[in-house]
């Protein structure tokens, strides 16, 4: 039974894999941007300032996803165009996502700049905290604005298949940025010590020069000669941008609903004690990493099913995403085997104090379970972004998250007394209950457009 339901979706997997693998690279390098900054601020400039990355990351993450779900709103729309072969549409959509992002970057860095970095003052927080926050938080902010140009031309090549140049730019962009906060941190080549501004600005360097070599990349290349004949920066169209912003927008606030969530239950784990919240940030840490990585095969899942829907291929656009489920079930089985059976040894990356790493510890191990729920809840998401298909699921994440995980987590940690383990067991069933939503949405849509082209269901 195995072998024979391998043969019928291995060219499925072979393709999904090859289109993904580079993805997941790019996609960790938006993580591993922030915990060089981590590494460099706390091996250089010591725990004062390590402790200020650390406030302004747990902010600006969610600033950074809201960017990033509206800038995602072009690589579906450019899916399906490929796969209908309107090529010119292509170019015009670039336009206009460009556009949207650019404003959208703008406005993000106007609320760093006049909000967070004045609510940032009343967090409760320490005075020397804030006062190294502030700096860090600027450079970021003014950040998201190549970050977003870098972001449209990565979904657009995305959106047509082309994977393997944004990953190499984010590669050699994660490595500037460790050179230069390096230096700028410690103070080398006749600079003085920045401290943490150096990783700031070291970050916004990156970023500068992903987004110039982005550019110029799909600009110049052979590849996209046919895609941006229609392209120019003064094309602005009300259709075509309110399609972008119909998809962008319902994403970002999935991404939003999810990232909150994690962030409310990091806040309820703060009222119960600091080595529970240390203890907590280890272990979201490490599933942060292996969500990132499934987060690339969603996006995978995403382009082949736009290709799919464009051409009006429903039986390839179910077999396609059917194979990204299994693929993502082996991915998120292995790594939760890992955490269950690494539990006391992978805490050591972060800590040595013997009380974090024997929570933390217990934390993995919930953690192996809700890898399963968490992958596949991504990947469905990803597969119905790819049809068009973001309202209702945006819904589900709110319920699954906001009405479902937190204020179960409440329960069971606080008010039962189960402390941080019942807080995670809410997150658990919050993600359980997106899982199994979202897969039964993307049965009934994708069966009934299989059913319209065949007559029959799969």
């Amino acid at each position: 039974m195995l072998a024979s339901l391998y043969n019928k979706y291995k060219p499925y997997y072979s393709d999904n894999l090859r289109l993904a693998m580079p993805i997941v690279v790019s996609q960790l390098g938006h993580t591993l941007v922030h915990l060089a900054d981590s590494v460099i601020v706390g091996h250089f400039a010591g725990t004062i300032q390590l402790a200020a990355v650390s406030l302004v990351n747990s902010i600006f993450m969610l600033i950074l996803v809201i960017g990033m779900g509206i800038a995602y709103g072009l690589t579906p729309l450019i899916a399906q165009q490929n796969g209908r072969q309107n090529y010119s549409e292509c170019g015009k959509l670039l336009s206009n996502s460009l556009l949207i992002n650019i404003l959208t970057s703008l406005v993000l860095y106007a609320f760093v700049h006049m909000g967070t970095l004045m609510v940032i003052d009343h967090l409760g927080q320490s005075p020397e905290v804030v006062a190294f926050a502030k700096p860090y938080l600027g450079y970021l902010g003014i950040s998201i604005i190549p970050l977003l140009i870098f972001q449209t031309f990565k979904q657009f090549t995305e959106g047509l298949g082309f994977t393997k140049q944004a990953m190499y730019i984010s590669i050699w962009g994660n490595l500037i940025n460790i050179v230069l906060g390096i230096i700028f941190v410690k103070g080398m080549f006749g600079i003085s010590p920045m401290g943490v501004k150096g990783v700031g600005l070291s970050t916004l360097i990156d970023r500068c020069i992903m987004a110039i070599v982005m550019t110029i990349y799909v600009l110049r290349s052979k590849h996209f000669r046919k895609y941006i004949t229609e392209f120019r920066m003064a094309l602005f169209d009300k259709v075509r941008a309110l399609k972008i912003v119909k998809i962008g927008a319902p994403v970002a606030l999935q991404y939003s609903f999810e990232i909150s969530a994690f962030s409310g239950a990091a806040i309820l784990i703060g009222t119960i004690g600091a080595v529970e919240q240390a203890a907590h940030q280890v272990a979201i840490n490490l599933a942060a990493v292996t969500y990132m990585m499934a987060s690339g095969i969603a996006s995978a899942a995403t382009i082949k099913t736009g290709n799919n829907f464009g051409k009006g291929d429903f039986k390839d656009l179910r077999r396609s995403a059917i194979a990204s489920y299994h693929v993502i079930i082996l991915f998120m089985s292995i790594t939760a085997i890992l955490f269950i059976l690494a539990n006391r040894m992978l805490p050591f990356i972060y800590t040595e104090d013997p009380a974090v790493i024997n929570i933390a510890a217990q934390l993995l191990i919930i953690a192996g379970f809700f890898q399963l729920f968490d992958g596949t809840q991504v990947v469905g998401l990803g597969v119905l972004r790819g049809i068009g298909d973001v309202n209702l699921p945006t819904i589900i994440t709110f319920i699954a998250y906001w009405i479902i995980g937190i204020p179960l987590g409440y329960f069971l940690g606080i008010t039962y007394g189960l402390g941080v383990n019942g807080i995670w067991y809410g997150l658990t069933f919050g993600l359980l209950t997106a899982s199994l939503l979202l897969f039964i949405r993307f049965q009934n849509k994708t069966r009934a457009l299989h059913a319209g082209q065949s007559g029959a269901p799969t």
